[in-house]
């Protein structure tokens, strides 16, 4: 079967490129021809304005683009949209610190870290074709990376469920699935698991791993007990265990 009958037989997914360098675009160009042939790009354009006309004259369904860019961010693209306009999913390349790479992963959003790997671009054309993003998800990011406030996103079955990282009391890993409890006394299953917001939470000094199973919020430790000879933080009506090669951390931390 030659290309263009394998291109027949998919359905095309309208993608425009937005980055300022322009071996990057022919780049991710040629990359996703090769790579994601249902992905048709239909423009790219080396800045936000121009990538804005783009959008709204091609009414695409996938975007890649680029954060740091020359007069506009790519973060300020939905500034220009109504809500009810933004019917197109997202995907960010960028070469930015790992600082940033959590707030991308806390915002649930897809990104590309550059240089741009076929494997990686693979696997998030697939989780663009089968969700749309949440404007939400967007809105979050853009706060995480503020610094102003440090929000969870989880795409759950049910919907978008968000919440302040100040408000988890601890988080119990369960296999592939995390149970997150917080001091409004409900509690969020997240079919990621703990390992994922261990790296998620890195930079929050408050949080730390209690336990194999455990990440506790120092914040909210109201003191500590022994039972059956090892220690427990008391969390609200909760008893943690805390592993004994952590205690002396957690001591500390509650200093």
């Amino acid at each position: 079967m030659t290309r263009s009958e394998i291109n027949n037989k998919i359905a095309l997914v309208k993608a425009i490129i937005i980055d300022d360098e322009s071996k990057a675009r022919l780049l991710l160009s040629a990359m996703l021809r090769e790579h994601c042939p249902q992905v048709n790009v239909v423009a790219t354009c080396e800045d936000l304005p121009s990538g804005i006309k783009a959008i709204r004259k091609e009414q695409p369904a996938l975007i890649f683009l680029d954060i740091e860019m020359p007069g506009h961010s790519g973060l300020e693209l939905l500034d220009f949209f109504a809500e009810d306009e933004i019917n197109f999913d997202i995907i960010f390349t960028t070469a930015y610190s790992e600082y940033a790479i959590r707030a991308f992963k806390m915002s649930a959003i897809d990104y590309l870290l550059k240089p741009i790997q076929p494997a990686e671009l693979i696997k998030a054309v697939e989780r663009a074709e089968k969700k749309q993003t949440q404007l939400l998800s967007y809105q979050m990011l853009k706060e995480n990376l503020s610094g102003k406030t440090k929000k969870i996103v989880l795409n759950q079955t049910k919907g978008v469920e968000f919440f302040n990282t100040a408000d988890v009391l601890f988080m119990k890993g369960d296999g592939a699935y995390t149970e997150i409890y917080k001091r409004d006394g409900s509690k969020i299953v997240a079919s990621k698991n703990l390992k994922q917001f261990e790296e998620m939470l890195d930079d929050q000094p408050q949080f730390m791993r209690a336990q194999k199973s455990y990440i506790i919020n120092t914040e909210h430790v109201s003191s500590l007990s022994k039972v059956d000879g090892g220690l427990h933080a008391v969390i609200q009506d909760h008893s943690v265990p805390v592993s004994p090669d952590k205690a002396n951390l957690l001591l500390e931390k509650l200093q």
